[in-house]
């Protein structure tokens, strides 16, 4: 462990970040494209002001980790985030969002992992095609990637009844939530769980007095992103300044 340490790269900053990785590899939105997602460890957990400034700055997190693209030949990759009071649905939003209200419970507790989120997480990745049988993930990835964190981190747990369909990881900052991951029982696909999840988070933003929700990154060219530029108005960071979209 001590070699590895040495290996390492401090970064400046508050808390000071480690250098953890920065190479090559293949774009995971784009495969035609060369990817560069540098991840950074923070040395203590963020306070809410903290991981505020690093939002804005375009990181994203994966478990204890900090990324932020910064691909050589390459800039599809842009934060995207709504301002949740000039965030106005459209029809169809609405409609997802009565629906779901009268079909589900939503609660709100700490990251677990459990032998039925783990099969939901890799029933909802076979079946809607995102990965092959031999990239399942068994409980200790589950953990690494969405209960381990270095912020303020929470699930949401949508169920039908007494079964549990859906959950979605975000992140809380000082002025915004940042939605991490949400997956969910794929025999519940017609109704839209993963925009019912979106619309719920901006429910939470409103009623926590929490201006933006941020959704990740948006990727031109990147068909399953496509759906992100459908929550308007909302801003994307390019070449270091949020712009605003009014429409798609």
């Amino acid at each position: 462990m001590a070699s590895g340490v040495r290996n390492l790269r401090r970064l400046p900053g508050t808390p000071p970040e480690w250098l953890v990785h920065d190479g090559p590899s293949r774009c995971p939105y784009l495969p035609s494209q060369i990817a560069r997602l540098p991840l950074r460890l923070p040395t203590r957990r963020l306070r809410p002001a903290e991981f505020a400034q690093r939002l804005v700055a375009g990181d994203r997190r994966q478990g204890l980790f900090l990324y932020r693209p910064a691909c050589p030949s390459c800039q599809a990759c842009q934060a995207i985030r709504m301002d949740v009071y000039r965030f106005a649905p459209n029809k169809t939003q609405r409609r997802i969002l009565r629906r779901g209200d009268a079909l589900f419970t939503t609660d709100i507790g700490q990251p677990e992992c459990t032998a039925e989120r783990v099969a939901l997480y890799n029933r909802h990745k076979l079946e809607r095609g995102l990965v092959s049988s031999d990239g399942l993930i068994d409980s200790d990835a589950y953990e690494q990637f969405l209960v381990e964190t270095c912020a303020d981190t929470f699930e949401l747990r949508y169920q039908h009844g007494t079964r549990l369909i859906g959950v979605a990881i975000t992140d809380r900052a000082m002025d915004a939530l940042s939605a991490v991951y949400c997956f969910y029982d794929p025999t519940y696909a017609r109704f839209s769980l993963g925009a019912y999840s979106i619309l719920k988070q901006i429910e939470l933003c409103r009623a926590w007095g929490l201006r933006y929700l941020y959704l990740g990154l948006y990727v031109g060219g990147s068909r399953p992103m496509a759906y992100k530029a459908g929550y308007l108005p909302h801003e994307r960071l390019i070449d270091g300044v949020w712009h605003r979209f009014e429409g798609a």
